[in-house]
């Protein structure tokens, strides 16, 4: 008989510390894809900003495009990419209405009133579908559906009612999870003290989800500005000398002139292409700061 008493401790050790050892592979590799998709987006930034570094001046702000590369160096007189910059503001300004009057109204009523049967699941089911449709093919839509259809012809009321179909998808799907993070114990708080439905989703399920609706709706028109192929579709101007006056005017878009730009085989028009991208990401940043302090300022939690 042993004298020596056995350790119990120690039975499975070496199981626990190879466990151990492939916790920290897999933080390691986790860390390592992360540190790749940030290492590719700074290294895309600086090549941007250096492509566009003595290019992007204020007559660049200030003056509709060119033809001739040699104005975009200051000759006889400046060029730029403005009428694509007021066209871009007042297409994601427009599409931002629609989205937020439709794909908020329609989450709700699937969210808070529809009831639950086959015909609903199905719409949800499809809604999410589409979601991942590619934006070539709303480009199609809105040709054939406003364009052609509404006989709307090529201007800027087409173009924000295209990417409103675009991005509808995904506010619906996003705004339904921030109603439905709402606990139902303060529906039926609200109910209890005899509120109506309509008090009920306005008054305690609106407010509280609203950070969550921001947050959706932020993303999707992240998206929508950065759009190109649907603006295509739709016959929007890949080079305009003036800026949208109307609903119902011919307009160009950053992303537009931008793929003019960069289709060219002169380098001043590749300049040209960097500055412009550095000016639709500042207007796209600063479009999402002011929508999350709009979030934060309303969030209840806050």
């Amino acid at each position: 008989m042993s004298t020596e008493s056995e350790n119990p401790f120690t039975e499975g050790m070496d199981d626990i510390e190879r466990k151990r050892t492939i916790g920290r592979v897999f933080v390691g590799v986790c860390l390592g894809s992360a540190l790749v998709g940030v290492a590719a987006l700074v290294l895309l930034l600086a090549d941007v900003i250096i492509e566009a570094w003595g290019w992007l001046t204020w007559d660049f702000l200030v003056y509709p495009p060119t033809q001739s590369p040699d104005n975009f160096l200051g000759g006889i007189r400046g060029a730029g990419i403005y009428p694509a910059i007021v066209g871009s503001i007042f297409l994601i300004a427009l599409t931002a209405v629609f989205t937020l009057f439709l794909g908020v109204g329609a989450a709700i009523y699937l969210e808070e009133y529809a009831p639950e049967n086959h015909l609903t699941s199905f719409i949800e089911a499809n809604i999410a579908n589409l979601a991942g449709v590619p934006s070539i093919v709303y480009g199609l839509l809105g040709l054939a559906v406003f364009v052609r259809g509404a006989q709307l012809g090529a201007v800027l009321l087409a173009g924000a009612l295209t990417l409103t179909l675009l991005i509808l998808p995904i506010v619906i799907v996003s705004t339904q999870e921030a109603l439905r993070a709402v606990p139902d114990s303060q529906r039926n708080a609200a109910y209890g003290i005899g509120a109506t439905q309509w008090q009920v989703t306005r008054d305690v399920v609106l407010p509280r989800a609203l950070p969550g609706i921001m947050t959706g709706t932020i993303l999707s028109l992240s998206r929508a500005i950065g759009e190109t192929a649907p603006l295509i579709m739709v016959g929007a101007a890949t080079t305009m000398l003036t800026a949208p006056d109307g609903l119902l005017s011919p307009f160009s878009a950053m992303p537009m002139q931008i793929f003019d730009w960069a289709a060219r085989p002169q380098t001043e028009f590749h300049h040209a292409a960097a500055a412009g991208i550095v000016v639709l990401l500042t207007i796209l940043l600063l479009m999402n700061l002011s929508a999350i302090l709009i979030r934060n300022k309303y969030d209840p939690r806050s």
